[in-house]
């Protein structure tokens, strides 16, 4: 789920705006698989039931890639941060490795498609890092290296790198690669559509009703199939609690020119808060990409400050000759660390969920996909049980769904506590928003550039918690679970599914 006309474009998006679009479903239809959702998970995942005989179809309720996909820093890497070590120590050697496996097969099935596909997607090897600053978290740099050579991936310590910085420590990792992820995703699209298998844009998934197969609801008309694929980033049914095994963060990047040369290879640092930095030569060998500053959705009162801490550090580490575009993301990170892929319920082996991806969704959105494939097909996959949806150790991630559970009940009733007195609808002025009171009633209001207001119900229509102003993005987003709506009430992001009633402006 997304939309691709944001306040902050990414330059993945800016750049393919005059792409072929697909129309919107029109007829209640069949298919062996329906899949929800047309990021990188969704599509890849229909390309590889297709070439197995499948006859499937994509729905998204916007664009090709307009979600979580169209908004990443798009880096194709196996090497997370510091991952490696953690995994290890959490869940064993064999588990790690099964980790490292899924995420190394992702980076190759990006390369093997596009270049089968001839899609150019400015694919382009590159290294990755993760480094540290400081004399003190050398040891963790070196932990990592250790643990990722014993489960066979291409790591090296090394001290040089190409920023324009000094680095104590960093992990290296060759043969990965970065690429333009939107040009990939509608060259997948653009595989699939055609001979008997389809792909629709415009076209919302509401639900579904399950007699002997599968029937999904749409806002435009009933689709029928044996298996259905949600790959809304956070599964949109709530069946299979995601909602509340997962943490919504949201992150910013920016695109800087900057004078002289980008540095070559992807970096992300451990220190807080988080910097990532990659080059995009297709668009200039001056081009740097810069992410980094997250947060839980909806608890930020004034999110433009996270694009001005990132500006303010990029030009303390690069001589800044103009900041491009921004943009925004949002992710879901897991209570355990590990992404959920699988069915959505014990009950419920044809309906099929990934999410979870701890900010990594180009490779772990990858190996979900080839993951769902098998499953679906009835094809054994190694990597599947650790990946597995249903899986729940309480000793590694009781606590992180308590602390979410605990999270969740503060906004939906704290917030409401908070909220009790909120001040008139006058109180806004242009282009401001925030829980005001019209007529006596509290609305989530906009007061637009003309001065008119625009008012919404300020209740998310997932679990009934308050929304919240971002007022970088000028959406309204719920802090219990993430979900997001535009200025009108229109659903952005799940896991809500209705948008939010339109309230009287003033009267």
């Amino acid at each position: 789920m997304g939309k691709i006309h944001q306040v902050n474009q990414s330059i993945w998006i800016s750049n393919t705006t005059d792409a072929a679009s697909y129309p919107p479903l029109e007829t209640e239809a069949d298919f062996d698989v329906v899949i929800a959702g047309a990021g990188i998970t969704g599509l890849t995942t229909a390309l590889l039931l297709k070439r197995r005989g499948q006859k499937v179809v994509v729905i998204e309720s916007d664009r090709i890639a307009s979600g979580v996909t169209g908004y990443t820093t798009a880096k194709i890497t196996s090497l997370h941060s510091l991952i490696y070590a953690r995994l290890t120590k959490a869940f064993g050697q064999d588990n790690a490795r099964l980790y490292a496996e899924a995420n190394q097969a992702g980076i190759r099935k990006i390369a093997e498609l596009a270049g089968e596909l001839g899609i150019d997607c400015d694919h382009l090897a590159q290294p990755a890092f993760t480094y540290t600053e400081s004399e003190d978290s050398v040891h963790k740099i070196e932990e990592e290296v250790e643990a990722a050579l014993a489960l066979g991936l291409p790591a090296a310590l090394v001290q040089e790198t190409d920023l324009p910085y000094p680095v104590k420590a960093a992990v290296r990792f060759d043969d990965q690669a970065l690429f333009h992820p939107r040009k990939y995703c509608l060259g997948l699209a653009s595989a699939i559509d055609g001979d008997g298998s389809r792909v629709f844009e415009q076209t919302k998934f509401l639900g579904i009703e399950k007699p002997d197969r599968l029937e999904i609801q749409t806002d435009k008309a009933t689709l029928r199939a044996d298996h259905l694929v949600v790959a809304t980033q956070i599964p949109t049914l709530d069946r299979g609690l995601f909602f509340a095994r997962t943490i919504p963060e949201r992150s910013y990047a920016l695109a800087a020119r900057i004078r002289g040369k980008a540095p070559q290879g992807m970096y992300i640092g451990i220190e807080s808060p988080t910097r990532s930095i990659r080059p995009h030569p297709a668009l200039g060998d001056d081009l740097v990409i810069i992410g980094g500053e997250n947060h839980r959705v909806g608890e930020d009162d004034d999110t433009r400050g996270r694009y001005q801490a990132l500006e303010e550090w990029a030009r303390s580490r690069f001589d800044v000759a103009k900041i491009e575009s921004r943009w925004s993301a949002q992710d879901y990170m897991s209570a355990d660390g590990v992404p959920f892929v699988g069915a959505n319920g014990l009950r419920e082996e044809h309906i099929w969920v990934a999410t979870g991806f701890q900010k990594w969704g180009m490779t772990n959105g990858t190996a979900a996909a080839m993951i769902l494939s098998d499953r679906i097909t009835g094809v054994e996959n190694p990597w599947a049980p650790f990946f597995d949806s249903m899986r729940l150790d309480l000793l590694k991630s009781a606590k992180k769904v308590m602390e979410q559970g605990v999270d969740s009940v503060d906004h939906l009733v704290g917030d409401r506590l908070r909220t009790l007195s909120v001040p008139d609808a006058d109180s806004l002025s242009m282009g401001e928003g925030g829980l005001v009171q019209v007529d006596g009633n509290k609305v989530a209001a906009y007061r637009d550039e003309s001065g008119s207001l625009i008012a919404v119900s300020p209740v998310c229509t997932h679990m009934g918690c308050l929304v919240s102003f971002n007022t970088a993005e000028k959406t309204w987003d719920c802090p219990c679970h993430g979900s997001r709506f535009d200025l009108e009430g229109r659903v952005i992001q799940g896991p809500a599914v209705k948008d939010l009633e339109k309230r009287r402006p003033e009267s």
